[in-house]
């Protein structure tokens, strides 16, 4: 039988996997918005070309790579086996968000685009637990 896992130790690793996943999300959001403002995307709602994407899936690696690191350094302990949870989490995620949008038409990006935010989640956040370095 597994031991209980004590209520501290449990917070700390949910408050580390929920910080990872924040930082991704606002450094990705205020990013876009910042490319939207600046005019380099599109208004929202317009379609967005290859190279676009190509720029926008090259920052969610590295903030993708921010968020695993930020997860291992707030990890109690294993903060590999944390990153990988979270990674597992994106990829959920992002296969989520891959279904809901598949034929939505192309203000939703290509498909390349969807299936590498899925490609690209657990070896980010592995990446991320790397650059912490500790195991």
């Amino acid at each position: 039988m597994p031991r209980p896992i004590p209520p501290r130790r449990l917070a700390r690793s949910l408050l580390s996997l929920f910080a990872g996943f924040v930082v991704v999300v606002v450094l990705s959001l205020g990013t876009d918005a910042a490319m939207h403002a600046a005019g380099i995307f599109p208004a929202l709602g317009q379609v967005m070309n290859d190279s676009l994407f190509a720029l926008a899936l090259a920052y969610r690696n590295i903030y993708g790579i921010v968020g695993g690191y930020v997860t291992a350094r707030l990890a109690p302990d294993r903060p590999l086996r944390h990153c990988i949870l979270s990674g597992m989490i994106g990829l959920v995620i992002t296969a989520f968000g891959a279904v809901v949008t598949w034929d939505q038409g192309p203000e939703f990006g290509p498909h390349w685009y969807s299936l590498a935010l899925m490609a690209t989640a657990l070896p980010d956040a592995w990446a991320g637990a790397r650059l912490f370095g500790k195991d």
